[in-house]
């Protein structure tokens, strides 16, 4: 159910509104909007009391109380119909302004990363990307610096004023992730592990989180549900590309999401075309299809030297070509009435 509050209600009233929800069974989730503070309450609406009596119980602070008929009640345009915005130190991600998220794909020194991340600055970028703890399908493969990594990350946010944002693989290095980064990633083969998404919510840092590799857009969007229902309302969905029988690119990139997120949910909808393809010569076209489709950031691979790369080097612009995409985003981004 949702509970919609009047507006300047006093702290008093709203405890009270509170107090009853919980007291017929239900744990309350307060969203507080400019005009508005909605409570989404959770619970089995078949074995628990009927809350809409709220109206009449608490007339001067209760506005109206609606039920919600879909799995996903916290991320859902119901239960927030106001676009939701995240902010990541000095920046605002699902604003006007179109964000982008660069870096390696995988953090292999402190000069390959500081050369990227002043690149990436140079050419418009908001936000650094690279990856710490590296998911990779086969073992003998390289499983990224770890702890190391983290901390070039942090040297290079240091340096330029870079936010970052890096993957989060275990629940064992929740917190150590979290004291070096700004925005949490989770990536499409953790994408349903519940009790990674609960741990990582509890930080209550950003969540970037990325569709699995053969995930179903509700799934997907009640994997979100679990980082709203442990009070984190720092929730960015990432369309990654998804399995499909096609094979002339890595995964087949599903722009639809763009328009589905933004109607099903007011949570930020993030973009990752070098995933979603896998071949650096498509990564443009891609985002500019993404920011036309109204995207709000993206997430881009881009490496100094792509061919000596330590992972994914085929889908990695290089320096100069990021510079070129960001140039080539720019009417794009006007037609798409953003910054």
């Amino acid at each position: 159910m949702i509970i919609v509050l009047k507006p300047r209600i006093s702290k008093k009233e709203e405890r009270a509104v509170l107090d009853e929800i919980r007291k017929l069974g239900y744990t309350p989730h307060v969203m507080r909007g400019v005009a508005r503070t909605v409570i989404g309450a959770i619970g089995d609406e078949l074995t628990h009391a009927n809350l809409e009596t709220l109206a009449a119980q608490f007339p001067q602070a209760v506005e109206s109380v609606m039920p919600i008929q879909k799995r996903y009640k916290l991320v859902s345009r119901e239960a927030h119909p106001s676009a939701s915005t995240i902010r990541v130190r000095e920046h605002v991600i699902g604003g006007r302004k179109l964000h982008v998220m660069a870096g390696p794909c995988s953090v292999e020194g402190e000069k390959q990363l500081l050369t990227v991340a002043e690149a990436v600055k140079a050419a418009g970028a908001t936000v650094l990307r690279g990856g710490a703890f590296k998911p990779r399908t086969s073992p003998y493969e390289f499983q990224g610096l770890g702890e190391k990594g983290l901390k070039l990350l942090d040297k290079a946010r240091r340096m330029t004023g870079l936010a970052v944002i890096t993957e989060l693989l275990s629940e064992q290095h929740v917190e150590l992730v979290a004291e070096y980064t700004d925005i949490i990633q989770i990536g499409a083969r953790n994408a349903q592990n519940f009790q990674l998404l609960i741990a990582a919510a509890k930080t209550g840092k950003p969540i970037l989180l990325k569709r699995g590799l053969s995930m179903k857009i509700e799934e997907w969007l009640l994997a979100g549900e679990y980082v709203l229902a442990n009070e984190n309302p720092n929730l960015m969905f990432c369309e990654r590309g998804i399995r499909t029988f096609e094979t002339y690119t890595r995964n087949t990139l599903d722009l639809s999401t763009v328009p589905i997120i933004k109607h099903e949910s007011h949570c930020p909808i993030v973009i990752d075309p070098s995933q979603g393809v896998g071949r650096a010569d498509l990564v443009t076209t891609m985002c500019k299809g993404a920011v036309a489709m109204g995207a709000d950031a993206l997430l881009i691979e881009v490496h100094p030297n792509p061919a000596e790369a330590w992972s994914d080097g085929a889908q990695q612009v290089t320096l100069d070509g990021f510079a070129q995409l960001m140039r080539a985003l720019q009417p794009f981004i006007t037609a798409a009435g953003r910054e």
